[in-house]
């Protein structure tokens, strides 16, 4: 399998039970992200692999989940990728952590909606370590955060599942240049915009991200 840049963080994890984190510490092509989670999720299915967390950041993309509306692409500045997950328009690139999650809910619990909703508590429960208010709203995907008379987007999320095993996930604009949002209406939701936790006045390294996200996980994955 080529090397997609899985990091340097080696743990010693039994592949039945526990799950494994890998940390990429290079940005990651789309394709190539894509490529590796369908095989290492093949593999989950076929109870070769553990469970996967991959965290990494990606140069600067738009992606187009199963629900875009092509009008939501206003200014194609960077490559456009039509994938099969959930959701619609989205930005990655530096400074926005990406966490690709790979589950086998077989053995976990088989209900997408649960899967989903956990994901969502996983963000805001990584954004209450950093005093961050993440909430949901009804109708709109996504974590957000209200700021006065406005509310502005921290968090996006989009999945997939194949033979019940997960694969995509979440990303949290840590430090991110907003104004690559500018190109695409993000989520379809016109009338908010988008925040980080830099935006916020909370500076942090990706590394202090990377160990609220995980301790968030134990706490709602085990």
């Amino acid at each position: 399998m080529p090397d997609y840049g899985f990091g340097r963080l080696n743990l010693d994890i039994s592949l039945k039970a526990e799950t494994e984190w890998q940390i990429s510490d290079r940005p990651v092509g789309y394709p190539e992200a894509v490529a590796a989670m369908e095989t290492r999720a093949a593999m989950i299915a076929d109870s070769q692999a553990s469970d996967l967390v991959w965290l990494l950041e990606h140069p600067p993309i738009y992606t187009a989940g199963t629900s875009a509306n092509d009008a939501d692409l206003i200014d194609a500045r960077f490559p456009v990728y039509r994938t099969g997950r959930g959701g619609q328009f989205t930005y990655h690139g530096p400074g926005q952590r990406v966490g690709y999650v790979m589950l086998n809910l077989k053995n976990r619990k088989p209900d997408v909606r649960a899967f989903v909703r956990d994901l969502e508590q996983w963000l805001i429960e990584t954004l209450a370590l950093f005093n961050v208010k993440g909430e949901r709203r009804e109708g709109r995907v996504g974590i957000w955060v209200a700021r006065g008379l406005r509310e502005d987007k921290i968090a996006a999320l989009g999945v997939r599942i194949r033979r019940w095993v997960t694969f995509h996930g979440v990303s949290l604009n840590v430090d991110p240049d907003l104004s690559h949002f500018d190109g695409i209406v993000p989520c379809g939701v016109r009338q908010h915009g988008v925040t980080s936790l830099a935006d916020l006045g909370i500076i942090v390294s990706m590394a202090d991200v990377d160990v609220a996200l995980k301790q968030s996980f134990q706490k709602i994955f085990g």
